[in-house]
């Protein structure tokens, strides 16, 4: 098996359209919503030509009819033309709340889909991406997206629209002056492929530096405690600044290609209204139109010329927009490498025993191995002692048993059937681990534990705690199980955490349980409870302990050694701790120390 995810392909270098496509699959909602918008976008604009027409209409056959001006003609065109623009207003109106709605839908549900892959992709290769960029990928990346959708999306429509419908009234009037304008305008519609490549890459670089600050700054307001503990604040802000003023220059960068566009864009414009005026009156003076016709075909151009003045807005906002629809999309595209397998088995009832059959697993591909050869069985309802130094791949055997990382040689079974072939849905109701750091959601005592089994009482929550023998604890908080946490758990202190993690495992009622040794920097009175609280929880159970002091493999049924990726020791306590080994080593070290500090290995 892989150890790493299979990355999506690097799209840096794909195309606006070639993005879009990509996107426009993942976005159902979006697709089905489009063609009626798009109707109404014609309709609004097609009202636009109404006046210009109107115009020719009210000179050549009103205001100069053979016997003097025909005011009822003048009257009715003025009417028409009010008629008009009531109805092209509600078509816009009607076209702005499809497209909102239409685009706040499809992004809503790409933004959901994002959050449930990011969830999805394993914890090594989250691990192996900065948090705040992941982060603007499914926020700010997807925010820029809906900007542009709904503002530059309505200029788009109603552009595209327009230009199609003056273009068209424009050839009706006068086939030479309409030929002309596209002539001059054909350099910039040459040279538009130049600068939407240009923008794409300045402003994916953009999109880059955004997820940077978003790192940043998160890093510091997460590790503020660390910042003021060590004095490094001025380091952290020349961070933080370091990270603004790249921000600040890949933006100002991007504005001067822009401002190319918009320039480029003026000045064209300004070339083809001359070039119209100056051949116009020629050939008016040669009789080919009328001054009404001329009239009208001036506020035709300018119908056609005010989409390419908007264009370098639009351009602009939407590279920036592409740039980061391609960051989300790259996020989508890259195959989770442990995956809910499609036909999968649930795991048989009763109590579990796991099995390591010949497992390997390395952090890196090439890399060292943080297990090696790994091969035996764990009885059900056995409590296992993990311990082992620093580095020695410990924790490697909890990912792997609870799958949250697939070993890259052998397998691991649980209950007989391979992890790889269990569904999730079985998995994660009859495995559960407790973490170390023991992590709280901001709400209160009752919700986090509620996590490990929804639709708990308080009063079936507040017996929970009793059972653990923590009834005393929660009676001592401000309103017991309604007590908020805070944010990642901070109103309480490390060991509270643990003590609410340990419930919450408890009501999961899991048939096999993976701790990370929670009671290694916790004072003794919190200590004490956690350890009546875990003995508790590991009651009846299959249980895998990492352990980090030795007191906790004194009560394990059996104790694995681990060394440089290898079990090098197994047994009781008692057996190993007179065996010459590895074990025996640490145990001693651990005594001499005792009288201090109970020290972690």
């Amino acid at each position: 098996m892989s150890d790493q995810p299979v990355l999506a392909t690097d799209h840096r270098a794909e195309s606006a359209t070639a993005t879009l496509r990509r996107g426009l699959r993942m976005m159902p909602e979006f697709r089905q919503g489009l063609p009626a918008t798009f109707a109404l976008a014609l309709l609004a604009t097609a009202g636009r030509v109404v006046v210009p027409i109107a115009v020719q209409q009210t000179l050549d056959r009103g205001l100069g009819a053979p016997g003097g001006p025909d005011i009822d003609l003048v009257r009715d065109l003025v009417a028409l033309c009010a008629l008009v623009v009531v109805v092209t207003s509600i078509a816009v109106y009607r076209m702005n709340v499809r497209l909102f709605r239409t685009t706040e839908t499809a992004l809503a549900g790409l933004r959901v889909r994002a959050f449930r892959h990011v969830h999805d992709l394993s914890v090594l290769h989250q691990q192996g991406q900065r948090r705040g960029s992941l982060v603007s990928r499914v926020t700010s990346d997807v925010d820029q997206l809906s900007v542009f959708m709904q503002w530059g999306g309505v200029l788009g429509l109603v552009s595209v629209g327009q230009l199609v419908v003056a273009t068209v009234v424009m050839a009706v009037y006068s086939w030479q002056l309409t030929l002309l304008v596209l002539v001059c305008f054909v350099p910039l519609g040459m040279a538009v492929k130049f600068f939407a490549r240009r923008l794409a890459e300045v402003y994916g670089v953009v999109r880059e530096r955004v997820g940077d600050v978003l790192a940043a700054v998160g890093e510091s307001v997460v590790g503020a405690p660390t910042v003021r503990a060590y004095g490094v604040r001025a380091r952290t802000a020349a961070r933080i600044d370091g990270a603004i003023d790249r921000h600040y220059r890949a933006s100002v960068h991007a504005q001067k290609v822009t401002a190319g566009v918009y320039v480029s864009g003026e000045f064209i414009a300004a070339v083809a209204n001359a070039a119209v005026v100056v051949v116009g009156v020629l050939l008016g003076i040669a009789g080919d139109i009328s001054a009404g016709t001329l009239v009208a075909f001036l506020f035709l151009v300018t119908l056609f010329v005010a989409p390419v003045q908007t264009a370098s807005e639009v351009l602009n906002e939407a590279q920036n927009a592409v740039a980061g629809f391609r960051r989300v999309l790259d996020v989508l595209d890259t195959e989770p490498d442990v995956q809910d397998p499609a036909d999968g088995r649930p795991l048989p009832d009763g109590p579990l025993d796991v099995r390591f059959d010949d497992v390997s697993f390395a952090y890196a591909a090439g890399g060292a191995k943080a297990l090696d050869g790994v091969d035996l069985t764990i009885a059900a309802r056995t409590r296992i002692a993990i311990v082992g130094e620093t580095g020695s791949g410990k924790t490697t055997f909890a990912k792997l048993v609870t799958r949250l990382m697939d070993p890259t040689g052998g397998r691991v079974l649980v209950g007989g059937v391979p992890l790889d072939q269990v569904a999730f849905a079985s998995l994660r109701e009859r495995v559960v681990m407790v973490p170390q750091d023991g992590f709280l959601f901001d709400a209160s005592v009752a919700d986090n534990v509620r996590y490990g089994r929804p639709g708990l009482t308080d009063q079936q929550i507040g017996a929970a705690f009793d059972e653990l023998g923590l009834g005393d604890w929660l009676a001592g908080l401000p309103d017991g199980v309604g007590t908020p946490v805070g944010q990642r758990g901070e109103s309480l202190s490390a060991g509270e955490r643990q003590l609410v993690a340990v419930a919450r495992a408890y009501v999961a009622d899991p048939d096999l349980l993976v701790l990370d040794e929670a009671t290694s920097a916790v004072d003794p009175a919190t200590e004490m409870r956690l350890t009546r609280a875990l003995d508790a929880l590991t009651s009846g159970r299959t249980t895998l302990t990492i352990a980090h002091r030795l007191s906790t493999a004194e009560r394990a049924d059996e104790v694995l050694v681990v060394d440089a990726g290898r079990v090098v020791q197994r047994g009781t306590h008692a057996e190993l701790v007179d065996a010459d080994g590895p074990y025996a080593r640490l145990h001693a070290s651990w005594r001499r120390s005792s009288g201090r500090q109970a020290e972690p290995v």
